[in-house]
């Protein structure tokens, strides 16, 4: 079954600024991009991060779809279960489970996603513990590469400290699309031998 990999580790990533107004932080990681804005008035924030990928598009939709993958490319998530699938295919509805750390609550939360395969996945959450969660990947070929494109917004609904939201920028969030990128050129090395 294809599912959608929302990178809840940007959830993390674009919550509990405490700033008054808006505050943006751009960051390169190498070949990864992450670009956060936060506002701390109501716990929100967008973010968007993107990696080029040395495999074909169709090996990382393969990926980025797909609840087992997931289970091992995001950090902090231990439930992952497709709970309806549209006849021809075209949306799902997903019920993630987060358990990050023992100072953040366990998250339970359902999305639909989206399919226009293979070039993009929305999502948009449908109930759970968070109160906004919308995002999207774009992938984009680029000769044999995939240029893979993710963005997202959200309103956890609940408080969490500044220092957490650091951590999965700074960490997690490369973290995860570098074991994305990995994978994905590991699965593109097989099928070429």
């Amino acid at each position: 079954m294809r599912r959608f990999i929302p990178i809840i580790v940007l959830l993390l990533a674009a919550i509990g600024a405490r700033a008054a107004s808006l505050a943006q932080e751009s960051m390169q990681h190498g070949d990864i991009d992450v670009d956060v804005t936060l506002d701390a008035g109501e716990q929100s924030g967008s973010a968007t991060a993107s990696v080029r990928i040395h495999a074909r598009r169709e090996v990382v939709w393969s990926l980025i779809t797909s609840c087992a993958e997931e289970l091992h490319l995001v950090p902090g998530l231990v439930g992952c279960e497709v709970l309806e699938t549209a006849p021809d295919t075209s949306w799902q509805r997903i019920r993630h489970v987060m358990n990050y750390s023992w100072y953040v609550p366990r998250l339970t939360f359902e999305v639909r996603a989206s399919y226009d395969r293979p070039s993009r996945v929305s999502i948009e959450r449908v109930s759970g513990d968070l109160a906004r969660l919308r995002g999207s990947w774009a992938l984009q070929s680029d000769g044999d590469d995939t240029i893979a494109h993710y963005a997202l917004d959200l309103a956890p609904g609940f408080w969490v400290p500044r220092w957490i939201e650091r951590a999965a920028l700074r960490r997690d969030l490369p973290k995860m699309l570098r074991a994305l990128r990995t994978r994905a050129e590991f699965v593109q090395k097989q099928k070429a031998e």
